[in-house]
């Protein structure tokens, strides 16, 4: 049959368009590439791959019954079944969002731009076609593709090329694709990236300007796309401030004494405990959705009255533990409560003020200690799901091992749909810890030993992640180590992130197990991405804390384009994490210099016996709609502006010659003795929080 269906044609170039999200190495389960400690015996991928012995022995099987006679697209056909053990697989066998049974096929050379190593290949696509157009391959992978979309004829009889395309440009069109700058094809053998030709060295320097006085824990931008954010701190009121354009000389403008809305009654705070994160829903211009997390004192509320994550079920006795700085096992509870900006009546975006009455509470689960509780909440940017990021909830070295427990949540990412609220009676018999669904593909879907609320496990206390805004499948998360190491990691589903076993690249040698251990042998740890050893910051602050950032996608500083910042609680460190080569996730990161640019609209604090200005402690950073990138410091709002503000050379900027506007006072925050009092109680709280681990 020579004439293939010109609707199939068509469809076919449509679907080929690629998403260009996927970049990273991630296998077809959107799960991380792991290391063998074997041999494959049928496919050629060892060291990173996305196949153990038993999905070799699948693809070797397929072969098989493909029972090609022809040598050289036997060989060819091997190589594109096994395609799916490639570290890369995800993206080669994804094409808008949908999954595919062919690799995207290299179908011409590979351009300058691409992220791929060689500056030449053969059309592997034209290969494929001059190969096997006329060889019988039973149950072919390319005539799956099409069987029932858009009109194509399902013939499960057809078993050449040449029966379903009438040339190998319809061919190639169908199931070719090129490499780019955020993009692979396959080649017929691995993927191999190059590294990247352009210097990467890091910038010469961090300009800041400081744009408010008060001190917050959280920032996010609002969801309309305006100019505006909601600040929140550690006593669980909420401000809705206007950011100024970078250069203006103007301050944020927020009224201290007119929070968008204060959960103070409900929020218990002390020196480990208070709001640790605030997230609006996607829909929250149309749907006034937003949320907040924190801790509560059962004592104290009677809407802190959530199970204790110490329970049975997880090897742990609550009656054994004892008290910890005088508080019961789990008298202090992890809260996610739903709000509403909807009660005016008005448009969400146009409100100035919500209620502290909670619609709905989505989440609580009693805490055994009293630390490590992390304590954030964001959305994703594709799924739309909150995740939840949670420590292992303190005592010395997670002596229950809570982290590695795939019953316990603490220690633990978690993932819920809170679009689709499961009746009471259903969330009563799933077990579940509020008023959420599990998404279907939570890595409980193949690993039935994990709690159903889990993405990923191992982790120590996670401290500030966030999602790339151009590339969304980077996920990173800064987690605080206990004496040695603080580290970045990469999210991927499922994955192990070591603790207690390790901490960041080192084993951990625990003092106490009564929860029992997890041997090194029992699991397949990802190792942190970047991260600083503890000796390397200054041995007088006694410690070390990481804060985790954002990757820089603003235009304000285009040296700064594409690396991921992160600083340091005690404030003498600030990172920038380069990628090389691009799309590979392999990373390395620098200390890069810091300063207050001389036109700030408030003048920064030198610090004593040093050039670099006085931030404080660095509790968090945000992210306006622009993508600038802020500090929260206990000392105040820092923006990232142009480098040439602080004398720092950078080619990409194009430097201006009119000056910006003086400061000016007018813009300033309100401030009073009251608050000033609050900030530095809430960064004596944030201090012992974050630095003392």
């Amino acid at each position: 049959m020579k004439g293939v269906l010109s609707i199939s044609f068509l469809f076919c170039c449509l679907l080929l368009l690629l998403d260009s999200s996927i970049s990273l190495p991630l296998c077809v389960d959107s799960r991380a590439p792991f290391t063998l400690n074997t041999t494959l015996g049928f496919c050629p991928y060892n060291g990173s791959t996305c196949c153990n012995s038993t999905a070799d022995a699948q693809i070797e099987k397929q072969f098989q019954v493909n029972n090609v006679s022809d040598s050289g697209c036997a060989s060819v056909l091997k190589s594109i079944l096994c395609a799916r053990c490639d570290p890369f697989s995800a993206e080669l066998f994804t094409v808008q969002s949908s999954p595919r049974s062919v690799p995207v096929l290299c179908n011409s050379t590979v351009p300058a731009n691409s992220s791929q190593s060689k500056t030449e290949v053969e059309d592997f696509c034209s290969q494929v076609w001059n190969t096997c157009k006329d060889v019988s391959i039973v149950n072919s992978p390319f005539s799956t593709s099409l069987q029932g979309q858009a009109g194509a004829p399902v013939r499960t009889n057809v078993t050449k090329l040449t029966d379903l395309w009438q040339s190998k440009t319809d061919f190639c069109t169908a199931f070719g694709g090129a490499s780019d700058n955020s993009s692979v094809c396959f080649e017929g053998e691995p993927v191999s990236l190059n590294k990247t030709e352009t210097s990467i060295s890091p910038p010469r320097g961090l300009c800041l300007e400081r744009i408010g006085n008060g001190s917050y824990l959280n920032m996010v931008a609002h969801p309309d796309g305006s100019n505006r954010a909601f600040f929140s701190n550690q006593m669980g009121k909420v401000w809705l401030a206007k950011l100024p354009e970078e250069g203006s000389g103007g301050n944020i403008e927020l009224d201290e004494s007119s929070p968008f809305v204060d959960l103070t009654d409900q929020v218990y705070v002390d020196t480990q405990f208070g709001m640790m994160g605030m997230a609006f829903h996607p829909d929250f211009v149309k749907n006034g959705r937003f949320f907040a997390s924190f801790t509560c004192d059962k004592s104290k509320w009677s809407g802190c009255n959530g199970r204790c994550s110490c329970n049975s079920d997880v090897n742990c006795d609550p009656s054994k533990i004892g008290t910890d700085q005088g508080a019961q096992p789990c008298q202090y509870q992890t809260v996610i409560a739903e709000y509403s900006a909807n009660s005016t009546g008005s448009q969400p975006s146009s409100v100035q003020s919500a209620k502290p009455t909670e619609v709905r509470r989505i989440f609580t689960m009693g805490l055994p200690f009293t630390s490590q509780h992390g304590g954030q909440i964001l959305f994703g940017p594709d799924d739309g799901y909150l995740y939840l990021m949670m420590g292992y909830g303190g005592g010395q070295g997670d002596p229950y091992n809570f982290a590695q427990n795939k019953k316990s949540l603490l220690g633990k990412i978690m993932r819920l749909d809170i679009d689709n609220i499961p009746s009471a009676a259903e969330i009563s018999k799933l077990g579940l810890w509020g008023n959420y669904s599990i998404p279907n593909d939570n890595p409980f879907s193949e690993d039935k030993d994990l709690q159903p609320e889990i993405w990923a496990l191992g982790m120590r206390n996670p401290w500030r992640c966030s999602f790339d805004a151009e590339r969304p499948s980077y996920f990173f998360c800064a987690d605080v180590g206990q004496d040695v190491y603080e580290e970045v990691d990469l999210i991927t589903k499922g994955g192990n992130y070591g603790w207690r076993v390790y901490e960041g690249p080192y084993l951990f040698q625990p003092t106490q197990s009564p929860g029992g251990n997890t041997s090194v042998n029992s699991i397949n740890p990802i190792f942190p991405i970047m991260g600083y050893n503890h000796s390397e910051l200054n041995k007088n602050e006694g410690s070390a804390s990481i804060t985790g950032g954002y990757v820089y996608r603003s235009t304000t500083d285009p040296c700064m384009h594409g690396r991921y910042l992160y600083g340091d609680l005690y404030a003498g460190a600030i990172w920038a994490g380069t990628e090389d080569p691009q799309n590979s996730g392999n990373f390395s990161s620098s200390r890069i210099p810091f300063s207050c640019a001389n036109d700030s609209p408030i003048k920064c604090d030198p610090s004593p016996g040093n050039s670099l200005p006085a931030l404080g402690y660095i509790f968090s950073f945000g992210e306006d709609n622009n993508k600038d990138v802020y500090i929260l410091a206990s000392s105040g709002v820092y923006r990232v502006v142009r480098p040439s503000r602080c004398s720092y050379a950078c080619s990409l900027e194009k430097v201006t010659t009119t000056p910006p506007p003086s400061p000016s006072p007018s813009h300033a925050t309100r401030w009073n003795v009251l608050s000033g009092y609050l900030l530095l109680q809430c960064s004596f709280f944030l201090l012992i929080l974050l630095g003392f681990m």
